[in-house]
């Protein structure tokens, strides 16, 4: 590769562009024309779905039921509004950066690393959490558990995705479908047991605002926060897909918005249904809440609960799969563009990056063995929320400061959309504090980590003429015509 050296006008100082030749682009090419908006809706609730079976349920110790209502509530509004802005940014710049891309044009290339990276720390974990609850409930079916389970569903299915995009996408969204049609099936068998009074069974503390409603106090809605985000965190990796999808720009908007209302539905019906028909007390702690419910509910476990716990399982692995997806996506476009080594970028010749899909998932299974599912979801969601403030704050700097970029999709209620997402991730970020800070803390040192690789070393080496480039270039060129 013959690569030349230079400083871009419009760059910081200090930051520059390496002009590469075509060959490295043709060893980096994504499959084309994968995914249509159904997949992508598919997609959507597949990042997520693993988020109604378990790791929700953790919210109801540090907010009791009312305080876990108020924060999903406050959380599905959030994720209402930064879908319709991502709706908006992904039809502007389909790349397969996503939020990357997105700040990338906005900020440039501090901001674009900054997001890209924040995205990557909740993808790389959040299949790690997944692996942890994968085991719990292969230990209530099989009674297996612990590293075995969660090598065992690493190898397999990195293994899929090296195999194909687009055969993995089909087996994502049929996995998904019997996971969210055994959803309906618990949620049918525990409307008869509902009560009000299992709501509000926690017991009341001392704490400020305590009450059976809050029995942690106020706040308790806060502390539950990063467990409210778990019923919809990574529905924004839909973007991730945009390369690989056949009409970027009609379609990703059906598929972000479409994936969101369907994960709103089950989320309400989800906390509502099953701590009603069981308790919130019993379920508060549990691994597996759903068949937990079940059981507690019929007062034995019945094929419904069986059903249940084995469907279950193809949530979570429906979760796991996807997001194994998305983080390699993540890092094939940081890669390409010199954020990251280059080599993660490296396609095979059925167009899969493999050691992106490789890498994160050596340090993911790693972080599995920990067992520890709560506080991986704390690590996974302060880099969800970092880069959630960051591509809000990207919709709004491009609506006032680009405004004649060609939109084909428009956000409702523009940048007031944008900017109460915004609010409500600032107040998400500091959430985790509340449950564990030392997690967070950890969390926020490996992030200061990446950002001195970027300050030492990739600024300097940075790759001319990726899409995110293109889209600046682009930029610039139409606003020095005007």
């Amino acid at each position: 590769m013959a690569a030349e050296q230079t400083s871009a006008v419009g760059l910081p100082q200090g930051t520059d562009l390496e002009q590469v030749d075509a060959d490295y682009f043709q060893s980096r090419q994504l499959k084309k024309g994968a995914a249509g908006w159904v997949l992508l809706i598919g997609l959507g609730v597949a990042y997520v779905i693993s988020g109604d079976y378990a790791g929700w349920n953790f919210g109801l110790a540090q907010g009791g039921w009312g305080g876990m209502f108020l924060a999903t509530l406050l959380m599905a509004l959030m994720y209402l509004c930064m879908c319709f802005s991502l709706a908006e940014l992904s039809s502007m710049i389909p790349t397969a950066g996503g939020g990357y891309g997105f700040a990338r044009s906005a900020f440039g290339p501090l901001g674009g690393f900054l997001t890209g990276t924040a995205i990557l720390i909740e993808y790389a974990i959040a299949p790690a959490a997944i692996a942890v609850f994968i085991g719990a409930y292969c230990e209530s079916l099989f009674g297996i558990g612990g590293w075995a389970i969660y090598l065992a569903f690493y190898v397999l299915f990195i293994g899929i995705h090296i195999f194909g995009v687009g055969e993995a996408l089909k087996l994502m969204f049929i996995i998904t479908a019997v996971a969210a049609i055994a959803l309906g099936v618990f949620i049918v068998a525990m409307v008869p047991h509902f009560s009000v009074a299992n709501l509000l069974d926690i017991p009341v503390t001392e704490a400020v605002g305590a009450s059976s409603f809050l029995p942690f106090g106020y706040v308790g809605v806060w502390a539950a926060i990063p467990y409210a985000i778990w019923f919809f965190l990574a529905v924004e990796g839909v973007p991730l897909a945009a390369e690989e999808t056949r009409n970027p720009q009609r379609d990703m908007p059906r598929g972000l918005i479409g994936a969101m209302l369907v994960l709103l539905v089950f989320a309400l019906a989800i906390l509502l249904i099953g701590p009603g028909g069981a308790g919130a007390n019993a379920l508060m702690a549990s691994g597996n809440p759903l068949v937990e419910a079940l059981t507690i509910a019929y007062g034995e476990s019945t094929w419904m609960s069986s059903f249940v716990n084995l469907i279950g399982l193809a949530g979570l692995i429906a979760s796991f799969f996807s997001i194994i997806y998305a983080y390699s996506r993540q890092i094939f476009a940081l890669s390409r563009a010199g954020y990251l080594p280059r080599s993660l970028s490296l396609t095979n010749k059925n167009k899969a990056p493999v050691l992106a899909l490789i890498v994160p998932g050596l340090i993911g299974f790693a972080l599995s063995l920990s067992g520890q599912g709560d506080l991986l979801i704390l690590v996974a969601v302060f880099g969800a929320t970092i880069s959630y403030v960051l591509m809000m704050a990207a919709h709004i700097t491009l609506r006032v400061r680009r405004p004649e970029m060609h939109r084909p999709y428009r956000t409702p209620g523009g940048i007031v959309t944008s900017g109460i997402a915004l609010v409500l991730a600032c107040v998400a970020v500091v959430a985790g504090f509340l449950v564990d800070p030392r997690v967070v803390i950890g969390a926020a040192v490996i992030y200061a980590v990446l950002i001195a690789y970027f300050a030492l070393y990739s600024r300097h080496h940075l790759v001319a003429g990726t899409p995110e480039e293109e889209f600046v270039a682009i930029g610039k060129a139409e606003a020095a015509l005007k």
